[in-house]
């Protein structure tokens, strides 16, 4: 089914100051330069979610087993799963079907490369760094590549994935994995379309057919925004991906989350804005219709950067956590909260430290019942971090 959109801009108060007290950060690694986004899966099922990191002055990608809960609080358990220049994105996927999962990582700057890191199939060697072993994927050199995000498309082989870049010659599509995922040489890229500098990819049924489309957002370029590419079906996988805008067009797109919000029953997409505030991008029950509305971003505040959706105050309601960058002595990570009038208030997470944050995500890992907030830092290298809610 393909949605019919149209769209409506709605403005809401601003944030006014930033109000609250900072909550306690710790440290998950800050012993390299540039941590560059922190993207989370529990890849050695004891129900505990672990972290993948690139390191982008620190010319390293890593891996990180969150540790039982006594020891959360201390730097985590980690290998270096590959050195290489510029990395912008690294994501767990079990590539080649062994049961172990590999990191995709994506580069640019002047390595321009996709990476496959390899990992050891006993998960008693995950963190030798000697077991380890990285391939790049000879289709992907060229464009700089910023996400990835893995997914079984046309249904054979191991685990394909999406990628997409930014600047000259970007595009967004898909790496059909071989009959052996470790053959390099091997794997095919589709593209989809050209982008100007893609930021997210999320995957999502939207338009409720049982397979999962791409969300993504595009902070530059004649056409950015927010889209999304309709997965026209496993038998017709390689085909075109048709493609539908939702919004966000007037606005340099960053970082998005998908979540009801509201408890509706449809899709409610928020995504930072460079320059702006928190877009919000919505359906009323049962519309088809998508309307905007900006929340301004409080004032003494960095530029919005990404944005996770969650209940942080437990009241049953859901809240907003959001990073900026270009926060040197402003806030960089705050919460945003709307009262019973439907105006939002700022409440502090991060304090005034810290210059640059990156992607974020709520988990909750100290397991006291309330989201706590992971995310990095690469200007002042706090690295990669997270910020202890202190809700009751």
């Amino acid at each position: 089914m393909v949605v019919a959109l149209c769209f409506l801009k709605l403005f809401s108060a601003a944030a006014g100051n930033v109000e609250g007290a900072e909550w306690q950060r710790h440290a998950i690694d800050n012993t390299s330069k540039g941590a560059d986004g922190a993207r989370l899966l529990d890849v050695n099922n004891d129900g505990r979610l672990d972290i993948s990191t690139p390191w982008e002055e620190g010319r390293a990608v890593r891996a990180y087993l969150q540790p039982p809960v006594a020891d959360v609080r201390a730097l985590w358990p980690s290998v270096t799963v590959g050195n290489l220049a510029s990395p912008e994105d690294a994501t767990f996927a079990d590539l080649d079907g062994d049961g172990a999962f590999d990191i995709i990582s994506s580069a640019e700057g002047d390595d321009r490369t996709v990476y496959l890191h390899w990992a050891p199939a006993s998960v008693d060697q995950y963190l030798n760094a000697t077991a380890w072993t990285t391939t790049p994927l000879t289709a992907s050199k060229g464009p700089q590549w910023m996400f990835a995000a893995p997914l079984q498309i046309d249904g054979k082989n191991g685990s394909d994935f999406f990628a997409a870049g930014k600047n000259e010659a970007a595009q967004i599509g898909w790496f059909e994995a071989p009959a052996n995922a470790r053959d390099a040489d091997q794997w095919k890229w589709h593209a989809l379309q050209n982008v100007g500098w893609v930021m997210s990819i999320r995957l999502i049924d939207l338009d409720n057919d049982a397979d999962l489309d791409v969300l993504y957002s595009d902070r530059k370029g004649a056409e950015r925004g927010v889209w999304w590419l309709e997965n026209p079906g496993t038998e017709n996988a390689t085909a075109a991906w048709p493609r539908h805008y939702i919004g966000g067009k007037d606005y340099q797109v960053m970082f998005l989350d998908i979540a009801d919000f509201d408890k509706n029953g449809n899709t409610d997409i928020y995504v930072a804005t460079s320059g702006g505030g928190v877009l919000r991008i919505s359906r009323a029950a049962g519309a088809a219709e998508w309307r905007e509305q900006e929340i301004p971003l409080p004032d003494n505040t960095g530029t919005g950067k990404s944005v996770a959706i969650g209940d942080i105050d437990n009241d049953g309601k859901s809240d907003l956590i959001v990073t900026c960058e270009n926060a040197k002595d402003k806030y960089g990570v705050f919460r945003l909260s709307q009262n019973e009038t439907g105006t939002w208030k700022a409440f502090d997470v991060s304090g005034l430290t810290g210059t640059k944050f990156d992607l974020v995500q709520l988990v909750d890992l100290d397991t006291d019942g309330d989201l706590d907030v992971v995310t990095c830092e690469e200007r002042e290298n706090l690295g990669l971090i997270w910020y202890e809610n202190p809700a009751k």
